[in-house]
């Protein structure tokens, strides 16, 4: 099954998101089948993403959060605006939280929904659980840009 970032940006070479970055953290976000208004994503660290032994470095889940949760934007406002393509978005701001040490041996959860929205910008809120406990949380703003800036169209 095809990830939103595989569908709507198959070249995308974003750190976080992009398909097309081999080196990137390369997620894979989907509508959750049991709550539509929800994003979900499982993602497996590898060693090289260690902050000390057995845990993940900070830096990645936030960098997993900010982009899980900019798609979950994006394809929230395709939807309200009845858009057929994705709308080009950007983080505004994003605040995470980091409630424990994560796991690096499992496979990681991240869920996400947009709390507050306007016609240009959504606010999402995101967790990451690793073997059943939340393990870090964001809450982001994230806008939809026009031509001109460096983002547009970037999909």
């Amino acid at each position: 099954m095809k990830s939103l970032q595989e569908t709507y940006a198959p070249n995308n070479r974003c750190y976080g998101c992009g398909p097309a970055n081999a080196q990137g953290l390369r997620i894979r976000s989907f509508e959750d089948s049991e709550n539509g208004d929800e994003l979900v994503c499982d993602w497996t660290p590898q060693p090289h993403h260690l902050a000390f032994e057995g845990m993940v470095n900070g830096g990645i889940l936030g960098s997993i959060l900010d982009c899980h949760s900019n798609w979950t934007a994006a394809v929230h406002l395709m939807k309200k605006r009845g858009l057929s393509e994705l709308p080009a978005t950007v983080t505004a701001d994003f605040h995470v939280t980091l409630k424990r040490p994560t796991p690096i041996d499992t496979t990681l959860h991240l869920r996400a929904k947009v709390v507050e929205s306007t016609e240009d910008r959504a606010v999402v809120e995101a967790t990451v659980e690793a073997n059943g406990k939340v393990t870090a949380t964001c809450r982001g703003t994230f806008v939809a840009v026009r031509e001109g800036h460096p983002a547009y169209f970037r999909w």
